[in-house]
């Protein structure tokens, strides 16, 4: 198999505010080690934590490095540190103490810049979303942003708002100060290589255009279950819930890949344009039909194998009360010709029984007068599925005749697991999207107007909540409340299984 060599990113300085952060720790530093490691980052390459706590370039180089060695033994060795590499990258890294509200950590970091041989410069905000507009504006205010000598970019991790107003809010709050050009709003599912193959699969192989279509769709399903409950980010999530947390960002966007019309080309606008016009097409429910069309739950105590587990509202920092929801299920709509009439229906919840994203899509069932009077009468639906995690790959079902002499059909499986095709290296998902921000490359990036579009889809579900309804119980290592059953029960169809 023949590899396409890949440059090196250009040179510049890497500045990732909220340094002592787990996401920096657990992903961001991995992969940056990753990166280099390929080498895809420059020598020039700078990279320089921000935060509040005093410590000096040393001291944080080697908590990175404790925490990295530490990550290799709960990996068994998976991941392992190479000392030479780790050495080499480790010079380059630095520590700037500051208060992000303070104007002078803002002098300090134009310093840094001035020091350094590129005047190129990334701003990672891996902080708490009440600072995003902050910083924004003290690096605009301070001519952080303007780009007379070399790029300025601005990463955001989401939540990007939390909900249509303060998403459009802070759009608003970064383009006053920024272009749109510089603006990298990240969601980590677009750095996985599955969801990346979607685009690949749909647009390079001729045979799923003709039947990619409510022609032959029935319906679509799209799934992120998860085994692991809030842990301790609970006064975090008991304020944001599974709607907020996981729908107009991580679900939409493989929506999107799934949905999304064939773009003029593989750029940045062309692509992105087209995603956001199938967020855009998602019919906006009324407060009737979005309680309707919607199931919010909340895991109980329950079991995992052998593990007794907590309640959500046993968890460190939650509130007793709570009517947060940890799972949600919806049924949404797109209104265009592609898609009118095919239900997208999206899951996703803490504590299930097993750990499962992916995307399956159910094909109309074939005639069946042939098998009549048969036990085949009622054929098992063909359902094309797209594994995003964590046994990655593509698989196909399909009724088959089983051996003997009675008409007896067997459902089977054709497809591939990308670890049987491809040498995969241990990854956090995030080195493409970093590689992509220190490149200029916004294709695998969330536009405003996509944001925004995903907020006015989630926000009539947000509104009717607020109105009537009620979180449905679901024990700790089920998948879901049974009104989620339900949902689909109403229109004749059933949940793909989990895992």
């Amino acid at each position: 198999m023949s590899h396409i060599p890949i440059e090196a990113a250009p040179p510049c300085t890497l500045f990732l505010f909220g340094a002592n952060g787990d996401l920096v720790k657990r992903l961001l530093m991995p992969a940056l080690y990753n990166l280099s490691r390929d080498g895809l980052l420059d020598k020039n390459l700078r990279i320089v934590g921000v935060d509040h706590n005093a410590a000096s370039d040393a001291e944080f180089a080697a908590r990175l490095e404790a925490f990295m060695r530490e990550r290799d033994k709960a990996s068994q060795g998976a991941n392992c540190l190479d000392e030479k590499h780790w050495s080499r990258l480790a010079k380059r890294i630095g520590y700037q103490t500051g208060d992000f509200l303070d104007d002078a950590t803002y002098q300090a970091i134009a310093r840094r810049i001035e020091k350094n041989p590129s005047a190129n410069a990334v701003f990672y905000l891996a902080t708490s979303p009440r600072f995003f507009s902050e910083v924004v504006q003290r690096l605009g205010a301070a001519g952080l942003l303007d780009e007379n000598a070399g790029f300025r970019r601005v990463v955001v991790e989401k939540p990007f708002g939390s909900d249509l107003a303060s998403a459009e809010a802070l759009n608003a709050c970064l383009l006053k100060v920024m272009s749109e050009k510089q603006i990298y709003r990240i969601d980590h599912y677009l750095g996985k290589e599955t969801v990346q193959n979607i685009l690949v699969s749909r647009f390079s192989n001729g045979i799923f255009e003709a039947f990619w279509n409510n022609h032959y769709i029935d319906h679509v399903q799209i799934t992120a279950a998860e085994t692991f409950g809030v842990e301790s980010r609970g006064a975090f999530y008991d304020s944001t819930g599974a709607l907020r947390d996981m729908v107009p960002n991580h679900l939409f966007q493989l929506l999107a890949m799934v949905a999304m019309e064939p773009p003029a080309a593989f750029g940045a606008d062309p692509v992105r344009s087209e995603k956001a016009k199938v967020i855009g097409a998602i019919r906006p429910w009324s407060k009737t039909m979005a309680l309707k069309n919607s199931v919010r739950g909340q895991y109980t105590a329950g079991k995992q194998g052998r593990k007794q587990l907590p309640g959500y509202r046993e968890e460190p920092r939650v509130d007793p009360d709570s009517q947060t929801e940890t799972y949600v299920a919806l049924k949404v709509m797109i209104d265009n010709w592609r898609w009118v009439g095919v239900p997208f229906y999206l899951r996703t919840g803490k504590r299930m029984s097993v750990r499962d994203t992916e995307i399956a899509i159910c094909f109309k069932p074939a005639p069946y007068a042939q098998f009549r009077d048969t036990e085949v009468e009622r054929l098992q639906p063909n359902y094309l599925r797209i594994q995003i995690q964590p046994n990655e790959g593509m698989w196909f079902d399909l009724q088959a005749k089983r051996p003997g002499p009675a008409l007896a059909m067997e459902n089977i499986e054709l497809g591939f697991a990308y670890k049987d095709f491809f040498k995969m290296q241990p990854s956090t998902g995030y080195e493409t999207l970093i590689y992509d921000c220190l490149t200029g490359d916004q294709t695998l990036f969330q536009r405003a107007d996509n944001i925004e579009n995903g907020w006015r889809a989630v926000q009539p579900f947000l509104d009717a909540w607020k109105e009537g309804g009620e979180v449905q119980p679901y024990a700790a290592g089920d998948d879901g409340p049974a009104a989620a059953d339900e949902l689909l029960a109403r229109d004749r169809r059933v949940w793909h299984p989990i895992g």
